[in-house]
């Protein structure tokens, strides 16, 4: 079922980059007997503090670019935070050693099945709503990856599970060689990571290696959208397919288009209406869409549907995504950091009550502004552009709306507060990283609700 298992006992291994999958892949090596060297090119306290725990462990750990270059090494692990193209991965390919990303290296390790999903947006969602979905059904089962513990923190208790439900990014794809899902979910693919990718479609394909290995064993779970992405971007799908969409009447799971309510079912023995939008505790279309998602990877796997339905029902989404904050003084304010490209932006609009005051910007990564502007003309009624990408945001937006310059989340949520009046949602969907002004983007998140609720008159 499974890949070749790896044998990294007394091997050398340098591990590039210190973040989450850097130390967990760097635990993981050592336990299994591994001689291991870890690299960063940054230098804070942060990552010296990982750095103590590591060498606790008998990791030797290498910070601010003093690395021994003349050393060699069996193998190298790549976290996906670190660009193909810098020097410190240039060094170790110019040697020619063998690389592998985290998630390669963890799936080596990697004892049960394997539920994988990617996307640009709804990853997280549909990852915590797969899993939900399988406790609620008896199943044993862990969500890993870009959610909460990597694959490799995840994989040492593998054996005990019916499944890991693992959300994988574009990056940590690149870097696979046997990585086979026995479900794959690819939910959309939208502009995102372009200061990455040369264009959508090398984005697309990065996507789609999450199908490369699979079988007629396994399935993919795809909208209808992404599906006919994956054809324009060459990416063939060899294995059983189930479609879903939002947008139109031709998949397996679909939204009804004119109430935007009812989710149908036409997969044989379960044709008919599956369930009403309204009875979860989801809102707007790109909702549905996670919720078809997880549906389908049910049907996949063969669980009950009354069950599954249970599940979603009961379902809560986490905190950054389109989360309500609080009502003050009549005006509804609604933390989405985690929309970091302009597709999610477009969906939190459309999403959210009344006229809006739109919180945007960050690091830019490289996305155009301007596609979406015809929806930010429709449905804001100011935009507050905040960090390093604020100038950018404003040339895109500035002739179909009003665009102010803010310095800092104080600041914008103060002059929202004093733009709206009751009925009007203050916004945080930012269409970009975090990395500018905040360590991450539940960073970020935390500070908007942070400075929501210091606002007067608080209800």
């Amino acid at each position: 079922m499974q890949s070749q298992m790896l044998d990294v006992k007394n091997k050398d291994v340098v591990v590039l980059g210190l973040g989450k999958s850097g130390m967990a892949a760097a635990t993981l090596l050592r336990r299994d007997g591994a001689r291991v060297v870890v690299r960063d090119e940054a230098d804070n306290a942060m990552l010296a503090g990982r750095a103590d725990r590591l060498r606790e462990l008998g990791v030797r750990v290498e910070l601010g670019n003093h690395f021994d270059l003349a050393e060699r090494f069996d193998l190298a692990v790549l976290s996906p935070g670190i660009a193909p193209e810098r020097p410190i991965v240039r060094e170790i390919v110019g040697k020619q050693t063998p690389m592998l990303s985290e998630l390669e290296l963890a799936y080596r390790f990697c004892l049960c099945p394997i539920i994988a999903i990617t996307g640009t947006n709804g990853k997280t969602t549909t990852t915590e709503l797969i899993a939900t979905m399988l406790e609620h059904c008896g199943k044993r089962t862990v969500a890993a990856g870009n959610i909460g513990n990597t694959l490799s923190d995840a994989v040492e208790g593998s054996a005990g599970l019916d499944a890991l439900v693992v959300e994988v990014s574009s990056f940590q794809l690149e870097g696979i060689e046997q990585f086979r899902p026995h479900v794959s979910v690819l939910m959309n693919v939208t502009p995102d990571h372009l200061d990455r990718y040369p264009s959508v479609l090398e984005y697309a394909r990065a996507k789609g290696r999450i199908f490369q290995n699979q079988t007629a064993n396994d399935v993919a779970v795809v909208s209808a959208e992404a599906l006919e992405c994956m054809r324009k971007a060459g990416c063939s799908i060899n294995t059983q397919t189930i479609t879903f969409t939002a947008y139109g009447s031709h998949a397996d799971l679909q939204l009804d288009l004119n109430d935007q309510q009812t989710i149908w079912c036409r997969l044989p023995g379960c044709r008919g209406i599956l369930l009403k939008m309204d009875e979860t505790n989801l809102r707007g279309v790109h909702n549905a869409e996670n919720i078809m998602a997880a549906l389908a990877v049910g049907f996949a796997l063969d669980l009950p549907v009354t069950r599954m339905l249970d599940a979603v029902v009961s379902y809560c989404p986490q905190p950054h995504r389109c989360e309500f904050v609080a009502s003050v003084n009549g005006v509804t304010y609604i933390n989405d950091s985690k929309g970091t490209n302009t597709d999610a932006v477009a969906k939190a609009l459309q999403s959210v009550p009344g006229p809006v005051v739109l919180i945007a910007g960050g690091r830019d990564k490289g996305l155009d502004y301007s596609i979406i502007k015809e929806v930010v003309a429709h449905r804001t009624k100011l935009v507050l552009a905040i960090g390093e990408a604020r100038e950018k945001i404003c040339r895109a937006w500035g002739k179909v709306v009003t665009c102010i310059r803010v310095a800092s989340m104080e600041e914008a949520v103060r002059v929202a507060a004093a733009a709206t009046r009751p009925g009007d949602t203050v916004l945080l969907s930012p269409a970009c990283a975090s990395f500018d002004m905040f360590q991450n983007y539940e960073h970020r998140g935390e500070e908007f609700k942070r400075e929501v609720y210091r606002l007067p008159h608080l209800s």
